[in-house]
């Protein structure tokens, strides 16, 4: 076999690759991300209902998002969903919290420490060290707009 040069190879990948019905998928990650933004905003209320002040039951609703993100991955029923709706599972803390708990459950036959642990933050790994980077540029620059 010949060797193909990059340009050649993109050409081949792209002949090769089914056609992505853009539409349709749109569409379907439109009405999931809605739906798992809706259920969001059925826990916050539900939490205002218990009687949590606004700032608190929005701190619970996360955890609570987060726990429902990391529990329907455990149970293979997030991946499914992301199958069906893309990108509209990418909501960002549902989305996080498969991010975190596939890789876990993935690596989890090599072992606790080698395999959950250290694999745990594969993905989401970037995201925490950019968000937490982000964070402190923009607070350096907070404080000196600030002195002035």
């Amino acid at each position: 076999m010949q060797k193909m040069t990059k340009e050649e190879y993109g050409k081949y990948i792209k002949q090769k690759s089914p056609k992505s019905p853009l539409l349709p998928d749109m569409l379907k990650a439109f009405i999931v991300g809605g739906i798992i933004c809706t259920i969001g905003q059925a826990v916050i209320n539900g939490w205002t209902a218990a009687g949590l002040d606004e700032e608190t039951a929005a701190n619970a609703t996360c955890v609570t998002m987060v726990f429902l993100g990391a529990f329907l991955t455990a149970l293979g029923v997030y991946d499914r969903i992301a199958r069906f709706a893309g990108a509209g599972t990418l909501v960002p803390i549902t989305g996080f919290a498969n991010a975190v708990v596939s890789p876990a459950l993935e690596y989890k036959a090599e072992g606790f420490i080698s395999g959950m642990a250290a694999k745990m933050f594969v993905i989401a790994g970037p995201v925490i060290v950019f968000g937490l980077t982000a964070s402190v540029v923009y607070g350096v620059i907070y404080w000196i707009i600030t002195l002035f």
